[in-house]
């Protein structure tokens, strides 16, 4: 587990701790998942910055999705560390994932027939102040767990569920369809890519988790939550959560990022501008 800034002497502003776990799983022969984090270096970050982590799942087959899965979050990081202070993230982040898309597009023109259709998902979650600011592209999710009920911020970008929204499935069929895993939107698949940006307010104790569909896909909602619960230690949550995608299923790489608020800075905003709420 790793700790956030100043957690003993900068109780008034936003302090996290997190975990991040990666696995091939039992079948596939190489991890095209990829994770990666910005940690501020100061308090002063902690306001003009904030925190970041990303998750990518490289599309499978002979298609590179390892190196796609790398591109995109490599591009997502060093952008965020270059930013200028005080960007709106959700600004921030649409050209962040539009960056990553890009990236994903020359590689796979570098690569030849190689590197045909490579593709990734990636989704993004930007910390500041009591904001979480969450991007994403295919079907990596994010969920917001709070008194260990887990709630779904982000939408999977597949076909299926792309049916559910238009009506032309129910719940039940999509959850079962051929095309659940199908995706309708990823990084790599045009010059353009349309970015979806959710926001939430935060609590103390709530926990943000980002997976790949090899969690969420083989773990029901409600037993990632219990895991989460039950375990304080969020490296023995994350290693539970792996154990029991790969028990269960097995068959795809499964990626877990676990964010722990431990306190938030209340702000408000006037005029584009925060200040603080006491």
């Amino acid at each position: 587990m790793l700790p956030g800034f100043g957690a003993q002497t900068q109780l008034d502003m936003l302090d996290v701790e997190f975990a991040q776990l990666s696995d091939v799983g039992t079948v596939r022969p190489r991890n095209e998942d990829y994770l990666g984090f910005v940690r501020p270096s100061s308090p002063e970050q902690v306001r003009s910055h904030g925190w970041l982590f990303a998750l990518a799942d490289g599309v499978g087959g002979q298609r590179q999705g390892e190196i796609a899965s790398r591109a995109a979050v490599e591009e997502v990081v060093g952008g965020f560390r270059r930013a200028p202070a005080m960007e709106a993230h959700s600004v921030l982040l649409n050209r962040l994932v539009q960056s990553a898309n890009a990236r994903i597009c020359e590689t796979e023109a570098l690569a030849g027939p190689a590197g045909a259709g490579m593709s990734s998902t990636v989704v993004v979650c930007a910390l500041r102040f009591d904001r979480a600011t969450i991007a994403h592209v295919g079907d990596s999710r994010c969920y917001l767990i709070r008194n260990q009920k887990p709630r779904v911020i982000t939408h999977d970008h597949t076909v299926a569920n792309e049916h559910l929204r238009m009506g032309l499935l129910s719940r039940q069929e999509a959850d079962s369809a051929s095309t659940r895993h199908v995706l309708s939107r990823s990084l790599g698949g045009g010059l353009f890519v349309k970015v979806e940006i959710n926001e939430v307010q935060l609590q103390p104790e709530d926990v943000l988790l980002l997976c790949s569909d090899g969690l969420h896909g083989a773990v029901a909602d409600k037993e990632i939550a219990s895991a989460v619960a039950g375990n304080r230690d969020l490296e023995t949550a994350a290693r539970e959560l792996i154990k029991s995608a790969n028990q269960n299923d097995g068959s795809d790489n499964v990626s877990v990022q676990l964010i722990r608020i431990r306190a938030v800075e209340r702000m408000g905003m006037y005029r584009g501008r925060p200040y603080k709420l006491r």
